[in-house]
């Protein structure tokens, strides 16, 4: 089976990325999926959160107004020595700040309320499809773009929904700024009268003429020396991944890592990795620091320019002090609103990366909605309903999901309480059949028709153990209907588990505290709390030892034997378990793999078992089949601690 274990960031180095689209299509793809938080159920609460951060920033904008006009109010009594008048202006101030202040306070509140309820509309509608019709499994098989979607969730979302509000409010700010503190330039600057040449000329809204070629000259360089920006902080943003992924990879694989002693080998590779990261960052700070030639330059001239061009006014006594300082202040206004755009490139940036790489995994669940899914190719496994009580494979081929065939043609019918056997050597597809009977692996074609309202039961190599209790753990992922814990403690003790029962309410890391035996014997004290109609089992026991294995497989003959068993396994012996054998055999090198059926001979095997429990001094003729350690019946849950084991079933 071929599943891809690396994520997007770890398959491409440095210089080997793919190209990536356009920042317009990028743009209109995370619109038409993000735009849906206007409408339907959530239109509500969307408008009025716009209306609330639109009100505000009406309210910061008249607060803005009432500063410059006061500039104008304060200077003109300093100038005219007006002490009452002054003591007024300090007032009006103080009040203005509180009303800067509480606009300021209400737009924080609208603004990060809007960014916060557009991501939990984003993240829910991700988590829906991602977790939709097994789509989370099938992500990991085709990897690429789709790859580490739990940090395109988490991280990606956010990144690209916070700064987004943040530039649309910007923006509007911007434009009604420059709109109003235009407008106060065009009345209060006036026109220039320039004398050149013998001849007289006026410029009309000089002031206004003067601040938008100033703000032009500053955005243009910012954007011919910032351009590059974008490019370097995307490469930056994937190698900050890559690392994660690295270094997450490592954790992970602690203890192979520390087995084998590869310390080093990581610790060479992941600084490779970081110094090919600091060399993106590199890059980026190159860029930041050209443009902080600029920013800071024009930080500088930006409220001298204006009091250089009014200047001459004032000193000729068209102007007063007041309406000088109004317009510088307006001027430094109309400055920042122009200049917006230009001062938050790195921010823009920074949303296209995240927005991309959320655009990306919804490309990949509508790729896989379009192939695989409801309205998806007809050449894909069909789950059905048995016409009767058996489990049944019709004409079922399996593909690779590039299209290599691995199985073919494979027809199977297990009636109730039936327990099959599956064997084949690696590379057969025996896992990825029990994924198919999961409905994890649509790829192929055939039917599986799995009995009406059955319930299914999948034990893997490593059972899952989500977080909480011990008795959530037991019980997943059943809902927990108040089953007594006495049962629970009972399944417990007989899956060999008895040292646990202490801890059925204690909250930990089990994923990591129990061993890999512990956790495969937890599933089968699973079954044993919750008997299901079927059970798919993929290498279930092969963390544990032939004794504790022997207990485990009993079960299948007592308190499960009504189930119907499908057990993909490798290890000798595990025949007088089951009733029939499925060997998955190549009949050509490199070839598809074919269904060979084979029934067991049970009586024999338990003969046999009957025989290898006989005295030492009694002859024992060779066995047939490998056999199994020499055990006890266990006993069933209906008998006491002193009863007689019970006959197993199918003897």
């Amino acid at each position: 089976m071929n599943i891809a274990s690396e994520t997007a960031e770890g398959e491409h180095a440095a210089g080997d990325e793919p190209p990536k689209p356009p920042p317009g299509r990028v743009a209109r793809k995370f619109s038409k999926l993000a735009r849906g938080f206007w409408k339907g159920a959530t239109k509500r609460r969307a408008w009025l959160l716009v209306g609330g951060v639109l009100a505000f920033v009406v309210a910061n904008l008249l607060a803005a107004l009432g500063v410059n006009r006061w500039n104008r109010f304060f200077f003109d009594a300093i100038e005219h020595k007006e002490v009452g008048s002054v003591f007024v202006g300090v007032g009006i101030i103080v009040a203005l700040a509180l009303a800067s202040a509480a606009a300021s306070v209400g737009l924080v509140h609208m603004r990060m309320r809007l960014a916060l309820r557009w991501r939990q509309w984003i993240t829910a509608r991700l988590i829906e499809r991602w977790l939709a019709e097994r789509r989370f499994y099938q992500l990991n098989i085709i990897g690429g773009e789709g790859s580490n979607p739990e940090y395109r969730i988490a991280d990606d979302v956010r990144l690209a929904t916070e700064p987004l509000v943040d530039f649309l409010v910007g923006v509007t700010n911007a434009v009604l700024a420059a709109a109003a503190f235009i407008g106060i330039l065009w009345a209060v600057g006036g026109s220039l009268r320039v004398t050149a040449f013998g001849s007289d000329f006026v410029i009309p809204g000089y002031m206004v003429l003067a601040a938008v070629v100033y703000s032009t000259i500053t955005s243009l360089g910012m954007y011919f020396i910032g351009r590059p920006l974008v490019v370097a902080v995307e490469a930056k943003n994937a190698g900050e991944a890559r690392l994660r992924y690295e270094l997450t990879r490592v954790r992970d694989s602690a203890e192979n890592i520390a087995l084998i002693g590869g310390d080093e080998d990581e610790r060479a590779r992941l600084g490779e990795t970081f110094g090919d990261l600091a060399g993106r960052w590199i890059k980026v700070i190159v860029q930041q620091a050209r443009m902080t030639w600029i920013f800071n330059g024009s930080t500088v001239l930006s409220p001298v320019v204006p009091l250089l061009l009014g200047a001459p006014k004032y000193l000729a006594g068209e102007i007063g002090l007041g309406e000088l300082m109004q317009i510088a202040t307006a001027f430094a206004q109309v400055q920042i609103a122009l200049n917006w755009l230009a001062d938050n490139a790195i921010r823009l940036a920074e949303w296209l990366a995240s927005a991309q790489r959320v655009v990306e995994l919804s490309d990949v669940l509508d790729d896989l909605d379009a192939t695989i899914g409801r309205y998806g190719s007809s050449t894909t496994v069909v789950l059905g309903d048995s016409p009767d009580d058996s489990l049944c494979i019709c004409d079922l081929s399996l593909t690779q999901q590039n299209g290599k065939l691995m199985i073919e043609d494979a027809d199977v019918v297990i009636a109730p309480g039936e327990k099959v056997l599956v064997k084949g050597e690696s590379g057969t597809g025996k896992s990825t059949l029990i994924r198919a009977m999961a409905g994890l692996w649509p790829w192929g074609s055939g039917q599986i028709l799995r009995p009406k309202g059955a319930t299914f039961a999948f034990m893997p190599q490593r059972p899952y153990l989500p977080l909480g209790t011990l008795r959530h753990a037991l019980l997943y992922p059943a809902e927990d209907e108040g089953q007594p814990d006495e049962a629970l403690a009972e399944a417990l003790r007989r899956c060999g588990l008895a040292h646990l029962v202490p801890r059925l309410h204690e909250e930990d890391q089990w994923e990591g505290i129990l061993s890999g035996g512990e956790k495969q014997r937890l599933a089968f004290a699973r079954l044993l709390v919750s008997p299901p109609d079927i059970i798919i089992m993929d290498e279930s026991t092969a963390a544990l030892d032939e004794e504790s294995q022997a207990r485990m497989l009993d079960f299948l003959r007592t308190d499960l034997a009504p189930a119907m068993v499908l057990c993909v396994a490798h290890r000798p012996g595990l025949e007088e378990y089951f009733d029939r054998e499925l060997k998955l055999v190549r009949l050509e090198e490199a070839g598809p793999a074919k269904a060979q059926h084979r029934r067991l001979p049970r009586f024999r095997n338990l003969l046999k078992r009957l025989r290898g429990n006989a005295p030492a001094n009694v002859a024992v003729p060779a066995p047939v089949v490998a056999s199994a350690p020499a055990r006890e019946p266990v006993a069933t849950s209906e008998e006491g601690a002193g009863a007689k084991p019970r006959e197993r079933a199918g003897a």
